[in-house]
């Protein structure tokens, strides 16, 4: 096994110590951020983090605030030892994967402990009674983050836009580079950016997909041999919609979210949502979506391995 010579940072006084460093030292720094179970999506922004960039800075965090107690913190796929070497291989120049991003109580028990206790405490619905001393700031993006994702995961980007500032603070980057198959996501990261005066670049690379088209993702993995069979009819509808919106076949978005809706779920997908968005401020878009850069939202639940659901997202513009 190749040696892993990167270095890791666990503490984030040490992670903003290596990053301001080569700040001073004049050096452009790229940001890639990832829960772990690194896949080649992953390894595609650290690529293109590494052509914009001098020094590339790869995260792996599974940010407890973004899930609830119903969802699959706990069983959300690590393997950090390659997951490092992935991103060392990739080009990355650190591996930021800290104990905890959240504050730790300092009367808590050992170390570890604490650290565990402080990211267990930010899932929703996790603690009845929160310590006074805990963390209780959280940054939202009032419009956008409505609806899509936010309908059925409210809590999602609360916490998506908390963590993504205090990245910015840790780890100080020039360039935040994004893959689109978190499209929502992307947007209100970028209108976090904007709106808070953050001098920070954000940058959307395309969606890496697996042979049969399944967008690479790390819940992948817990999908049964039968759901894994069935998800490739989310790419499958979606270009289906492309194509026919381009080719003027059918260009309603009332018919086109219809007929991708019925495809996704004959092939036994279970639909969250389908909704055709403006592609830049997403607003819901009705009529002609040749009329605007529009762009096709889904997400689909599956069965998973482990008795949860997996919830399985993509996207696809239409110009």
């Amino acid at each position: 096994m190749e040696e892993l010579r990167i270095p890791i940072f666990t503490e984030k006084r040490d992670m903003k110590d290596f990053a301001r460093r080569h700040r001073m030292a004049g050096k452009r720094v790229g940001l890639v951020g990832t829960m772990g179970a690194v896949h080649a999506g992953h390894l595609s922004l650290v690529h293109r983090a590494a052509e914009l960039c001098d020094i590339v800075i790869c995260m792996i965090y599974i940010n407890p605030a973004q899930f609830t107690v119903n969802e699959d913190f706990d069983s959300y796929p690590r393997s950090m030892t390659t997951d490092a070497l992935q991103i060392q291989q990739a080009g990355a120049h650190a591996v930021f994967a800290p104990k905890t991003f959240y504050h730790v109580i300092e009367d808590s028990a050992a170390d570890a402990d604490a650290a565990a206790a402080a990211d267990k405490a930010q899932v929703v619905g996790q603690e009845q009674q929160v310590h006074p001393m805990a963390h209780e700031t959280w940054v939202t993006v009032e419009r956008m983050q409505q609806g899509l994702c936010g309908q059925s995961r409210p809590h999602l980007f609360r916490g998506i836009a908390t963590i993504c500032i205090k990245m910015y603070n840790t780890m100080m980057p020039d360039v935040f580079v994004l893959g689109q198959k978190d499209y929502q996501q992307n947007r209100v990261i970028e209108r976090l950016t904007r709106d808070l005066d953050f001098d920070v670049e954000v940058v959307e690379a395309p969606t890496v997909r697996e042979a049969d088209g399944l967008a690479m993702s790390s819940r992948n993995v817990n999908l049964t041999p039968e759901a894994r069979a069935q998800a490739p009819a989310i790419y499958a509808a979606l270009s289906w919609a492309q194509q026919a919106a381009q080719q003027r076949q059918v260009t309603s978005a009332t018919d086109l979210v219809a007929e991708v809706t019925a495809r996704i779920a004959a092939a036994g997908g279970r639909v969250d949502y389908v909704e055709a968005r403006h592609a830049e401020h997403l607003e819901v878009v009705q009529g002609d979506v040749t009329a605007q850069l529009t762009v096709i939202a889904v997400a689909v639940n599956y069965e998973g391995k482990r008795g949860k659901d997996v919830r399985l997202t993509d996207n696809i513009v239409i110009r």
